[in-house]
């Protein structure tokens, strides 16, 4: 699982910096969620882009020392993680339940990086901390996703709308590929922080869209509307700022045209 890396990732942002946007940004985002009315479910799922934007840089960081195949398994892992700590977090915390989850979570993610450390030897000096990081924001994403389509981070809600409709699946591979796939598709030595982070915005955002069309069941096709319209709008402005910064870095962005036809090949 491990290929050789040159050790801790750099940037201009710093840790703190994210930690903070990804707690009180998702926080914010999944209470407003749960408080407003069905029409502003997706303050969840803007809650869980900026968990994404966290996770993404968790992964950054702790895959930059060396993970190779590891980078999907720790986002996998990550939201295996935060689906045990979101549930037992709204099972018995109520209106406190997300603070309890992103506590859970902590605990589990420093307890799975301490044996990955200890017990496997991987030897990431960053690995507990990681962990711990990287479980919260799979915690916050499951948990602000799961606002966006049932309209409420209620525990019998999130039961009802989320797993028995088998939804919790499909946040588990959307919130996943969000924090995992950002510097699967950007790492190598001209990988930087800021386009690595923009995608993961754009992936975040897609999740929200994904979501917010599963939500028509339950909130109705009005609400579902603007779900998806707030998410298509997220989508397009990173997905636009993501092209410029590829640009930024690239050493030419040339169009390959159409494949030729059998014909010409002849």
């Amino acid at each position: 699982m491990s290929v050789g890396g040159s050790g801790e990732a750099k940037g201009g942002y710093p840790v703190q910096t994210i930690i903070a946007l990804g707690i009180v940004g998702g926080l914010v985002g999944i209470y407003l969620g749960h408080f407003a009315p069905p029409a502003y479910a997706f303050f969840g799922g803007i809650g869980a882009i900026f968990a994404t934007i966290w996770g993404a840089d968790a992964v950054r960081r702790v895959a930059s020392y060396g993970l190779g195949t590891g980078v999907p398994s720790i986002g996998m892992l990550a939201f295996g993680m935060g689906i045990i700590a979101a549930l037992f977090g709204l099972s018995i915390g109520g209106t406190a339940g997300p603070i309890i989850a992103v506590i859970v979570a902590a605990i589990i993610g420093y307890v799975i990086g301490a044996l990955s450390n200890k017990v496997i030897g991987m030897g990431i000096p960053i690995m507990e901390q990681a962990m711990a990081e990287i479980s919260c924001a799979g915690t916050l994403v499951i948990l602000g996703l799961s606002v966006v389509i049932a309209g409420s981070f209620d525990y019998a809600a999130v039961i009802q709308y989320v797993v028995s409709t088998g939804y919790i699946a499909l946040i588990f591979i959307i919130g996943g590929m969000g924090i995992l796939h950002p510097f699967n598709a950007s790492l190598g030595p001209d990988e930087k922080q800021d386009r690595t982070l923009m995608l993961a915005v754009e992936k975040g955002a897609i999740a929200l869209i994904i979501t917010g069309f599963a939500s028509s069941l339950h909130e109705g096709l009005m609400a579902a509307s603007i779900n998806m319209l707030i998410g298509i709008i997220i989508w397009y402005v990173a997905a636009s700022k993501h092209y410029a910064l590829i640009k930024r870095d690239a050493y030419a962005v040339v169009g390959t045209g159409l494949l030729p036809s059998a014909e010409e090949l002849q």
